[in-house]
């Protein structure tokens, strides 16, 4: 806590603590009141100002302190000033001083709470900023909720200040009146507990609740004038229809008919999608001939000749398709078709809610999952159109390596493609618009892998926008604006890597009426559900995430609400996701990275361990790359964890699994690990933030003691 934060709080505690010694709350109280009216009538008589002032200042002080006798205070503010003007008074002091309260908490507390439970107060801040003011409103419209416990509670939230004092104000009006009203007739009032019958609080609190139904018979009202126009079968032909045969559309299948109900997977293309076809598989068995090929060019390194290694290309690309064939049957139509899933090949559209067309066929279905992927986005640069370009897509049909290779974007398509390319013998040239590649990672990660570039001799263009194309014969030249002015780049063959967009076309979406976001996704709340609550999608055509593991992820999700939904809802869970970028070094992360926890004004620490340092890296020519953990000062709970170098996707899931189920580095470091493994880089890590927080006084202490025991 910082010092001004403590100075605020011992000053807080200090202000309650002289209220609790004096017996404020007996003070503000009918009784005493009673005793004084006439007196004090006269003096409210004799001195309107500034007994109005004084009231007010009193009123919004024992609201921010959470001093008891608000309710008493409402009462008196009936008996000496009336109805209308005592009306006004408690509506503004009670919104007011409720506000310095929600303040308070927001200044002492927010940042611990964030940082302490990040993952939990991410979930509640989604929902505030969706339907915050509703049920704040509906909070303050029933009296059973202590009003201390919203104020407090909601400073901690990112809801605005602004937004708090409105609906407060109006929220607790209806409370306001009534108590105002009865203190005109105080005399014939024993006590606050009589202000509310049981009648007039379950009338508050249909109050509070009116809003929350209206929503949810608006949600219902929605759906059903959207569903009008398509007639509801009376019978269905299957439970659940999935549009997309790659991970996330196979994850969801193969989830349902383990279920024993009964699924149509429908595929226009190949089954696997992009991951197994043009994507992950190839990518990596690619990037495993060059890496070989990197080790052979090291030979002497390791001890050992090698006579002049090089690629064949052909061959390699061979081999890549090898890979995919031999991976292919855990995909295969066969093998879904025994686990009791209807495969077919064709162009599948929606008609309807519960329909679905293929090859001349309509499907009535009672549930359907969107899962078509996405596709390489291609900028519109002028003159890229002309050249015959390369994406992710088509990049495995290449006849002969390039001897010059332009990849254009520095994300992990880009940057993965780009050194198994200059490995494998090509001149690469990587042109990145933004400052630094790998734009998601840190600034320190980014560098660790251009360095690696560097010595790869890949040219990266960093903070450099291309401007145009131009065909030159068989090749191609590339104007870029860099931060030295135009330059100009031939090359004889260009990976466009500018991202990805979803698959959305020919779907039926505009049939529906469902819209896409500003990115091409299909907007999905957080069952993944669309407009329609029997119409799901998950994977790149959805996002936020393009990754194969988020996608099934997202999967499990949408087969257990497409078969279940309408008893249990299950909402989607990304707090743990990591992710990894397959160049050498490796690069993979989970949780908040330094950058995203500084924007979001977490408080965190940073550990690291230099992979420099570790015997097993030594011993296989890999000693380079660290291991950063950013955790609550003081604290061993896991925020996030980078790790770049060899392997890291594989180590990161120590870490993955730590998050997950809430075990702090403490736990890391009393794991026995294999000596020596690559994996020892996370004990070693967890180490060193022990070491970093060891108690000073402790190690005096303990200096101290075993001092003692050799005398």
């Amino acid at each position: 806590m910082s010092r001004s934060k403590l100075i605020t709080f011992i000053c807080l505690a200090g202000l309650i603590a002289l209220a609790i010694y004096f017996d404020l709350h007996k003070t503000i109280s009918i009784e005493n009141f009673r005793t004084q009216q006439a007196d004090l009538s006269s003096w409210v008589a004799a001195n309107p100002g500034l007994a109005i002032g004084s009231f007010f200042g009193i009123y919004v002080a024992i609201t921010a302190l959470n001093i008891p006798g608000a309710a008493a205070m409402s009462l008196v503010a009936g008996a000496l000033f009336g109805t209308f003007t005592g009306t006004i008074l408690v509506s503004f002091a009670s919104t007011i001083g409720a506000s310095l309260a929600f303040l308070l908490a927001r200044y002492l507390l927010r940042d611990f709470v964030e940082s302490r439970f990040s993952s939990a107060i991410q979930k509640v801040n989604a929902g505030i900023a969706k339907d915050g003011n509703l049920y704040l409103f509906t909070l303050r419209l029933v009296p059973l909720f202590p009003f201390f416990v919203i104020n407090a509670v909601m400073g901690l939230t990112r809801l605005p200040l602004k937004s708090f004092y409105w609906v407060s104000q109006l929220g607790m009006f209806p409370a306001t009146v009534v108590y105002v009203n009865a203190g005109t007739q105080l005399g014939k009032i024993d006590g606050t507990n009589g202000i509310l019958s049981l009648p007039i609080i379950a009338s508050f609190a249909a109050l509070g609740l009116f809003p929350l139904v209206v929503k949810k018979l608006l949600d219902y009202y929605q759906m059903k004038r959207q569903q009008k126009n398509f007639p509801k079968p009376k019978q269905f032909d299957t439970n659940l229809v999935v549009i997309g045969a790659g991970s996330g559309g196979l994850v969801t299948a193969y989830i349902a008919a383990a279920a024993k109900a009964r699924v149509t997977l429908i595929e226009r293309a190949e089954m696997g999608g992009d991951c197994l076809n043009t994507g992950c598989v190839p990518s990596k068995a690619l990037i495993r001939s060059s890496r070989v090929l990197s080790y052979m060019q090291r030979a002497k390194e390791f001890g050992l000749r090698a006579e002049s290694p090089s690629a064949d290309f052909a061959a390699v690309m061979q081999r890549v398709k090898n890979v995919i064939s031999k991976i292919e049957p855990h995909d295969s139509v066969e093998r879904y078709t025994e686990l009791g899933v209807d495969c077919i090949k064709g162009e599948a559209r929606i008609t309807s809610p519960w329909t679905v067309d293929v090859n001349g066929e309509t499907i009535r279905t009672r549930s359907i999952v969107i899962a078509t992927g996405g596709r390489p986005a291609i900028p519109p640069i002028p003159g890229l159109a002309e050249l015959d370009f390369r994406t992710s897509d088509d990049i495995w049909e290449l006849p002969d390596l390039p001897a010059r290779l332009l990849v254009l974007g520095g994300g992990a398509i880009g940057c993965e493609l780009a050194q198994a390319f200059s490995r494998l013998g090509s001149d690469v040239t990587l042109v990145e618009m933004q400052s630094h590649l790998l734009i998601n990672e840190d600034t320190e990660t980014s560098a660790a892998v251009e360095t690696s570039f560097a010595v790869d001799g890949i040219n990266v263009m960093t903070n450099s926008t291309a401007v145009r194309f131009e065909k030159l014969g068989a090749a191609g030249l590339l104007t870029a604006e860099t931060p030295e002015g135009e330059q100009q780049i031939e090359f004889d063959q260009v990976l466009v890597a500018t991202g990805r967009k979803a698959t959305t076309e020919n779907l039926g979406l505009d049939i529906l009426a469902i819209k896409t976001n500003h990115n091409g996704t299909i907007p999905v709340n957080k069952h993944l559900q669309t407009i329609y609550p029997n119409i799901f999608a998950c994977g790149d055509v959805a996002g936020p995430y393009q990754l194969t593991h988020a996608a099934a992820h997202q999967a499990w999700y949408c087969a257990m609400n497409a078969l279940y939904g309408k008893w249990w809802k299950f909402s989607v869970d990304y707090s743990v996701l990591p992710r990894a970028v397959f160049c050498d070094p490796e690069v993979a992360s989970v949780g908040l990275s330094e950058a995203a926890a500084k924007e979001a004004g977490v408080d965190y620490e940073v550990t690291h361990y230099g992979i420099d340092d570790l015997d097993r890296a030594i011993a296989d020519g890999e000693a380079h790359g660290f291991v950063k953990v950013l955790t609550p000062p003081g604290k061993d709970k896991i925020l996030g964890v980078t790790i770049v170098g060899s392997h890291a996707g594989d180590i990161i899931s120590e870490y993955s699994l730590a998050m997950r189920h809430n075990l702090g580095l403490g736990k890391i470091l009393s794991t026995v690990h294999i000596y020596p493994t690559l994996a020892e880089a996370n004990k070693f890590a967890a180490g060193n933030w022990r070491k970093n927080n060891l108690s000073e006084k402790l190690l005096r202490l303990s200096r101290w003691f075993n001092q003692r025991q050799l005398n």
